[in-house]
């Protein structure tokens, strides 16, 4: 199913055609829906700290969870404190919950698990992000909220909006769901504050970002072997774009004998993963490797990636946070 979608949002396939009528009453129910924020007869809920949600425009993988990761420890390297929010796509939650960093992905989500386990960030999770950002405040003493996904869920007030798109794949047909991959029109990255591509050629007034592996680690935190990168690997990964991990997996010289795409947020059988590695070394993604991590077997490992950007979105990004920083706190005292 999963590769018939991806021929029609991405490979021209003819089937586009005939769900054209159902992306006309998607862009419908959703331009409603904008205008009901916008003539405020839906409200918005602003908050006393500056908000950056990072989303994007299309449905699947563009490389947020790693922008968000970079965000946080720019900010800390600056002196903020962040906190973030999610929805915790996958798991089942009833109301907001904490994420810890003994938290399964299961529990609270992939990308929730692996920014905790890799950032020790404060983190809520819950189906609404006005009440998940409104308990990250009562719980921890943040001065910055990061808002992991969300681009679309308006209730949320926003002070940076950041998109993040794939570069190898882009906006695809640009059609709207269901004919195309697209959750709003293109029109909508004029609207935003900051446009970061991930791997792929920018243009005026965005962004380039490249994820830069670091690291080959054992998904079993309790593994002691070592990886030999002269032993081809079963390759997998249950991301938005699995071909584009393949690839940075050939760019480090690791050979793979076999490689395997799940679908986005999959969870995972211990007995299929090791019929499918039979024996060889079994390569995943970080983002894999949490909701692995308690079944794993000695020669499991997974590609740490970091996200790279210039200086110049450092500075552009920090000057903006400042600013609304300063301008909520001189709002707090009356100023």
């Amino acid at each position: 199913m999963q590769a018939l979608v991806n021929k029609i949002w991405y490979e021209g396939h003819p089937l586009r055609w005939l769900l054209l009528p159902f992306s006309v009453l998607f862009a419908l129910i959703t331009a409603i829906r904008r205008s009901l924020f916008r003539l405020g007869l839906k409200s918005q809920t602003a908050l006393p700290v500056p908000v950056i949600v990072v989303g994007n425009i299309t449905v699947g993988g563009s490389g947020k969870t790693p922008t968000v990761i970079y965000l946080i420890e720019l900010l800390r390297q600056h002196g903020f404190n962040p906190g973030v929010i999610s929805r915790g796509y996958g798991a089942d939650i009833q109301g907001v919950k904490v994420v810890t960093a003994v938290d399964s992905a299961a529990a609270v989500g992939d990308e929730p698990a692996m920014i905790v386990a890799r950032t020790s960030v404060p983190m809520v999770v819950g189906a609404k992000r006005v009440d998940t950002a409104k308990a990250l405040l009562a719980e921890f003493a943040v001065d910055v909220i990061i808002c992991d996904d969300g681009l679309q869920h308006y209730a949320l007030g926003r002070d940076i909006e950041l998109v993040v798109i794939d570069g190898k794949r882009g906006l695809g047909n640009q059609h709207l769901l269901p004919a195309g991959p697209l959750r709003e029109g293109a029109w909508r990255l004029n609207q935003v504050d900051f446009v970061v591509v991930n791997g792929g050629p920018a243009q005026a007034n965005q962004y380039e970002m490249q994820l830069s592996p670091s690291a080959v680690l054992p998904v079993n935190p309790k593994a002691e072997a070592m990886f030999d990168p002269t032993q081809p690997v079963v390759a997998m990964a249950g991301i938005g774009h699995p071909a584009r991990f393949f690839e940075t997996l050939t760019q480090q010289g690791i050979q793979l004998a076999l490689s395997h795409g799940f679908d986005d947020h999959q969870a995972y059988d211990k007995h299929v993963l090791c019929e499918l590695a039979a024996s060889r070394p079994l390569m995943m993604t970080e983002k894999d490797a949490v909701k692995c991590r308690d079944f794993a077997q000695e020669n499991w490992w997974y590609l740490a990636v970091d996200a790279k950007l210039s200086p110049q979105f450092d500075q552009q990004l920090l000057s903006r946070v400042r600013s609304v920083a300063a301008a909520k706190q001189g709002k707090s005292h009356g100023v």
